[in-house]
């Protein structure tokens, strides 16, 4: 496969962006499959919260503020530049980082998944591919409530009433304007092998110009 053959002294980094329940983590699992590539979620690095359960659980965890934005980055450049990292494991039912970390290794690929994938310059310069995950409103908050519900032990009103507080502002505040930012646009609601073919086309190329340059 070209995307296997074409050797670069760095990992590559591909970030995939896109509003809660559009599809992103349906898309890196595609792309990693076809590239043996590990994922990162951004999900792993929201911030320690030094506060009562009762008070963590009221937080918005919808603005980029809610993540580590220094040690994301710090970790990402590390990855670009080749060394392994121990990625933050995040407890969803608490509200809080587990003491336990995972070993990430920098591979030849590398998927970056999460609302806020293209938000930062110093982030985004760190992709070979940039990608965008559109999905409409009503379909982004049932895959919402579904995984919620599923995943996290969450309750149906309490979905709700998130998504229609902060997921929902807060995804047209600072999620939904990093579409301007992407390589590739494709739609949540499309075919995922052709949404998968539009990435790997762009890595690449992107690859190749690289690699003879």
């Amino acid at each position: 496969m070209l995307y296997s053959a074409l050797k670069l002294r760095r990992p590559y980094l591909i970030g995939i962006a896109g509003p809660s329940g559009a599809g992103k983590t349906t898309l890196a699992e595609r792309i990693a499959r076809d590239l043996g590539a590990p994922i990162l979620s951004l999900d792993c690095y929201y911030r320690e919260l030094a506060l009562p359960l009762e008070e963590r659980a009221c937080m918005n965890f919808d603005e980029p503020d809610a993540l580590d934005r220094g040690l994301l980055f710090a970790q990402l450049s590390q990855l670009a530049g080749g060394t392994d990292i121990l990625v933050p494991v995040y407890d969803f039912s608490r509200h809080t980082r587990a003491p336990e970390t995972t070993l990430l290794r920098a591979g030849e690929f590398i998927i970056v998944e999460g609302l806020f994938a293209l938000y930062w310059e110093e982030i985004r310069a760190l992709f070979g591919t940039k990608v965008f995950v559109a999905a409409e409103d009503g379909l982004c908050f049932e895959r919402r409530l579904e995984r919620d519900t599923r995943e996290r032990g969450r309750s149906q009103e309490s979905v709700f009433e998130q998504y229609r507080q902060t997921v929902r502002p807060m995804a047209e505040r600072y999620v939904l304007p990093t579409r301007a930012f992407a390589d590739v646009v494709v739609a949540g609601t499309g075919s995922l092998d052709l949404s998968a073919a539009a990435v790997l086309d762009h890595v690449g190329q992107t690859r190749a110009i690289a690699a003879s340059a």
